[in-house]
């Protein structure tokens, strides 16, 4: 029998998490199982995506991140749809999906829930997790740091947490051509620093502008920025005070991420948390000497000074001389890269990840 899963996310705006969902679902669906996707917001871009790849979609409209109907409307789709298992991506959907579940009565011992940050921001967001942990079977980390973290801080029961570390495709990196620079708007040879994420104050953009600055006082070099978010006039802002505009390129969001990193010298990652990051975990598997802050998932991934460089979260100083050790020796930033990039092959392969969904959606219908 073909298990059911409906997945249920937040929204399916480009990013980690949504991109993560539809690598799970379209694989999920490849494999048997029947597959259908429902975002608690209107339809995003990775609304098409999935539509593309034949996985039935559903945007339930809320208007906000409290939109009460929400919870009458996601009872509908599950009785519509009549899953297996429920497996729920994001804060608001797994409060959604456990709410819901609880009106339509469907056996909360196949819900799953999945976070993939160790939320510092909101705390209250842990606090909710824990009161409402026990209307599902299990909550999904990709990481050792995010599982301790929701044991520790969000004190959740050990037993019901379930770790499955984020992976990725190395070999569409691999295959990827690079840039030419002139078309990123780069006119000179200087080597080029590389971040690409969402423009949000969680990624350390103000820090990375900051050590930046600093690295281009020691070392000619060129930063782009690959990503958008409603963070951009501040970053744009802090660029235009640091007399950096000839340096630093914001290129918006972008879709060829692969060929993006196989342009660059080095990859920098200033986050104030992760979870798994994909965008560090496709830098490492391009063979770029990553230089990251040292947040979870970061120092999940990175073996400092093995496989990549970690400075202390907000030490600009800390950040800049990582980043100007790699750019003056060449030798440092090949061995790095080149270890990084067998680490990721050989312990985050996507394939992986996504083969640990189904043995748990299998574990999960069948009691075990």
């Amino acid at each position: 029998m073909s298990i059911r899963v409906l997945y249920v996310i937040t929204d399916l705006e480009t990013g980690g998490v949504p991109l993560h969902l539809a690598r799970a679902a379209t694989f999920a669906r490849r494999r048997g199982l029947q597959v259908s996707v429902c975002c608690l917001a209107p339809p995003g871009p990775v609304s098409i995506r999935l539509r593309d790849a034949g996985v039935a979609t559903t945007a339930l409209g809320a208007r906000g991140s409290w939109d009460w109907r929400v919870f009458g409307r996601l009872a509908k789709r599950i009785r519509e749809v009549r899953p297996d298992v429920v497996h729920s991506l994001l804060f608001h959907a797994n409060i959604a999906a456990r709410l819901a579940c609880v009106l339509c009565r469907f056996p909360t011992r196949r819900l799953i829930g999945e976070i993939q940050t160790a939320e510092i921001e909101r705390p209250w967001h842990l606090w909710i997790e824990r009161v409402t942990q026990r209307w599902c079977r299990t909550i999904v980390g990709n990481s050792p740091s995010v599982i301790e973290h929701l044991r520790t801080a969000g004190r959740i029961r050990a037993s019901r947490l379930h770790l499955i570390r984020g992976g990725i495709d190395p070999e569409t990196i691999e295959k990827a051509a690079p840039l030419d620079r002139r078309g990123l708007g780069i006119t000179n040879d200087d080597p080029i620093l590389l971040w690409v994420g969402r423009l949000d104050p969680v990624k350390g953009l103000d820090e990375l502008i900051e050590a930046f600055a600093r690295v281009y006082r020691v070392r000619p070099c060129n930063l782009v920025l690959a990503g958008e978010g409603a963070y951009r006039p501040r970053v744009e802002n802090r660029i235009n005070r640091a007399g950096l505009t000839d340096r630093v390129v914001m290129l918006g969001a972008r879709s060829d991420v692969p060929s993006l990193l196989n342009s660059a010298e080095v990859f920098v990652f200033p986050s104030r948390t992760e979870g798994m990051p994909n965008a560090l975990l496709e830098a490492m598997a391009a063979g770029l000497p990553c230089v990251a802050t040292a947040v979870a998932g970061c120092r999940d991934v990175i073996d400092d000074g093995a496989d990549g460089l970690l400075a202390a979260p907000g030490d600009t100083a800390g950040l800049a001389d990582a980043l100007v050790r790699v750019l003056s020796d060449d030798r440092l930033a090949q061995r790095l890269g080149a270890a990084a990039s067998a680490k990721v092959r050989r312990e985050y392969r996507q394939d992986h990840c996504l083969l640990a969904y189904l043995d748990l959606y299998a574990r999960v219908v069948a009691g075990t």
